[in-house]
């Protein structure tokens, strides 16, 4: 089971605590000394104010904290958890994801998905009613970028003809592709195109404004993992994608590290490969001294 935690370089109450380059380097040295597997960051470019009241939360660029993180550790995986893959364009996303894959040896994990806020798609120009047609493209249009030294791809609205983005990613064919989000559609993604499903708990809405399909709990992930199954079977796929979990525990929830053991070994059974973490903390240092618990108290405890 490898343990990702959430960073908290979007809580922004104090900029003295978690928007300093000082606030990387020792949340990194933290994580790798208390044995988690990765970092993760999310992506909200240009959220609403009424998402932001409503419950959201702010981010900072994915690829800059990961570069940022990239720089002050030598283990930690680097994953977007998730980058909201129609925000960009998609070979503008292709080298960022190049780029740091190659200066960080092979360390990226790249979480993608459709998103659900339509203010930001509104902000951002993107149509919202397309988003899952263009996560579909997009995703065709990263693995013709990496596929090749020079590659030709034909989308909507814009075309390759001949390019180059070199270097291509370390890792090959291309950084593991987790696809995000709990319904239907973002399943069938994650068999016919990802490594991953990479679903998320909605028990504790992110917002009152959000517009994602819920996942309450363990049936409504067996559900999904059964759906998963179903289509590998009828699209000819093997083996299946690997399942993920982006949020195994909320925000502001305390440690209780017994509870934390059962609940991770409950989904190890199910068949689970990773989770990810929120470690609480209102300061650098709660939140360091928290991290440090959890790796002494859950990590260390847990199977190899």
């Amino acid at each position: 089971m490898k343990i990702h935690v959430t960073l908290p370089f979007d809580n922004i109450a104090d900029p003295e605590q978690f928007l300093r380059p000082e606030a990387v380097a020792e949340v990194g040295a933290v994580l790798e000394r208390a044995g988690f597997d990765g970092g993760n960051v999310t992506d909200h470019p240009c959220p609403s104010g009424r998402w932001l009241d409503g419950g959201g939360h702010h981010a900072q660029d994915p690829f800059v904290i990961l570069s940022l993180l990239a720089a002050v550790t030598r283990k930690l995986r680097l994953q977007t958890g998730i980058l909201v893959l129609p925000y960009r364009n998609p070979f503008i996303t292709a080298r960022a994801v190049a780029t740091l894959d190659v200066f960080s040896g092979g360390r990226v994990t790249l979480g993608m998905g459709a998103g659900y806020m339509k203010g930001e798609y509104y902000a951002l120009g993107v149509d919202f009613e397309r988003r899952n047609d263009i996560v579909d493209e997009y995703l065709k249009a990263l693995k013709a970028a990496w596929g090749a030294d020079e590659f030709s791809f034909k989308g909507t609205g814009y075309e390759a003809r001949g390019n180059r983005i070199l270097p291509r990613p370390l890792q090959q064919p291309h950084p593991p592709l987790l696809i995000g989000g709990n319904s239907h559609r973002a399943i069938r993604r994650a068999v016919e195109l990802g490594d991953a499903w990479y679903p998320f708990f909605t028990a504790g809405p992110v917002s009152s404004t959000a517009r994602t399909a819920e996942m309450t709990g363990e049936n409504d992930l067996l559900e999904g993992m059964r759906y998963m199954r179903d289509h590998c079977a009828a699209v000819g796929r093997e083996r299946p994608p690997e399942v993920i979990l982006s949020s195994l525990t909320s925000p502001g929830e305390k440690l209780v590290p017994q509870a934390l053991i059962d609940r991770i070994g409950r989904y190890g059974e199910l068949g689970i490969t990773g989770v990810a973490l929120h470690i609480d903390g209102k300061t650098r240092a709660e939140w360091c001294d928290n991290a440090e618990r959890c790796g002494a108290e859950v990590l260390s405890k847990l199977p190899d």
